[in-house]
């Protein structure tokens, strides 16, 4: 039985639902909970349990369920994630342009950018559709959590591809700011290529043999005797690209927690941003055809 609706769910304080098919089983499953239970093990039974009672779960007819409903094999159920306790960051962003099709926003230190792990209301995603009330935002690239500066959302599901496809084919240009150790034996500017794989533990990038698969280009805007401000300008996107290509140098980004070694941090600790600032971003509109050269407020001093 192939169940069809339009029921499309509404967004509840700047979340929107996340969407689960139920496909036909080998074996005997008896209620949704159990299913939603046994695929997502990752998340407690009590978890699932509050959720069902705060009436978050709805079936493809838009009919809240309960712990009870019955399995209904080749139908779809919506979900709402909301965390008990979040950490909150208390930094805010601030929108910098806006069109029918893109938001481009000055991110902060700290904010992560999609609901992930233990952020939900706490992400930039999540705040921005609160308060434009667009639930058809999407980000059109990221910047790491640590990492503040401009970074682009969608506002439009039609156009939404285009913007992608710019990054995809490398049609955007983007400059960084990024406080370091200055070492006047280390000549600039400099081109930057290596080969970045993911490292041990999964969440950082290590340097290996092989073809290039990252470059920047990386000069020096302003320095004192221990310090500089560089400007970098990534001609490939790999994950910690900057940070990893500065710290090849020997030169680590200010604060970093993860290169040259990894310091671990409490959630709640807002002493010491990254020194690593988005600061600029070009790009002919795919819609519109016009140059839009976009500046972050923020600004990284020595």
């Amino acid at each position: 039985m192939n169940l069809k609706s339009d029921f499309v769910p509404p967004m509840i304080n700047g979340v929107s639902a996340s969407k689960v098919y139920l496909p036909t089983l080998q074996s005997h499953v008896g209620s949704i909970f159990d299913y939603l239970c046994q695929e997502f093990p990752h998340i407690s039974q009590n978890e699932w349990i509050q959720r069902f009672n705060d009436q978050l779960i709805y079936n493809q007819q838009g009919h809240i369920l309960t712990i009870h409903s019955p399995y209904t094999p080749n139908s779809h159920v919506f979900y709402y994630r909301f965390l008990a306790h979040e950490t909150h960051v208390p930094f805010e962003h601030q929108i910098l342009f806006e069109n029918n099709d893109f938001i481009a926003v000055d991110k902060p230190h700290f904010l992560t950018m999609s609901p992930t792990g233990q952020y939900v209301q706490e992400t930039l995603l999540v705040r921005l559709k609160k308060q434009t009330n667009n639930e058809f935002l999407t980000p059109i690239h990221r910047l790491d959590r640590e990492t503040a500066g401009i970074v682009l959302f969608s506002k439009n599901p039609e156009t939404r591809g285009l913007y992608q496809q710019l990054f995809a084919e490398r049609q955007v240009q983007k400059t960084y700011h990024a406080i370091a150790p200055f070492n006047s034996h280390i000549p600039f500017p400099q081109h930057i290529e290596l080969r970045m794989e993911k490292g041990e533990p999964f969440y950082i990038m290590q340097t290996c043999d092989g073809e290039p698969n990252s470059s920047t280009d990386i000069s020096i805007l302003e320095h004192n005797q221990y310090w500089a401000k560089y400007e970098l300008k990534p001609l490939t996107g790999k994950q910690h690209q900057l940070r990893v290509h500065l710290n090849s140098l020997g030169l680590a980004i200010k604060n970093d927690s993860f290169y040259p070694s990894i310091q671990h941090k409490k959630e709640d600790d807002f002493t010491s941003p990254l020194q690593l600032l988005a600061k600029t971003i070009e790009f002919q509109d795919p819609v519109n055809q016009q140059i839009y050269h976009l500046f972050s407020k923020q600004e990284l001093t020595l």
